[in-house]
């Protein structure tokens, strides 16, 4: 896979959770449907990562749960972990 690929495709996951993670925090405001607990976490563990510990820390949000204080950094560190030993075995080239 080329890394453009990946970049963008990255970039999609993020711009999403960040989206969701803000919409979440909104309907929480104003005590109407939330997203799922579990949709948040997908979207981090699917590659966005990034967008959603920036949303938590932006927005305010989920930052005392557990699962997402330690799992959304746990799912980051494994996503560039598993960056890094795909492009060392070449299947993510430049």
């Amino acid at each position: 896979m080329h890394y453009g690929l990946l970049v963008k495709v990255l970039l999609l996951l993020n711009v999403y959770a960040f989206g969701l993670y803000g919409v979440d925090k909104s309907r929480a405001k104003k005590d109407q449907w939330r997203i799922p607990e579990a949709r948040l976490l997908w979207a981090a563990g699917l590659g966005g990562s990034v967008s959603a510990l920036l949303g938590m820390y932006v927005f305010h949000h989920k930052t005392r749960k557990r699962a997402f204080a330690w799992g959304v950094p746990a799912m980051l560190a494994a996503q560039i972990l598993l960056i890094v030993v795909l492009t060392q075995m070449g299947i993510i080239y430049p």
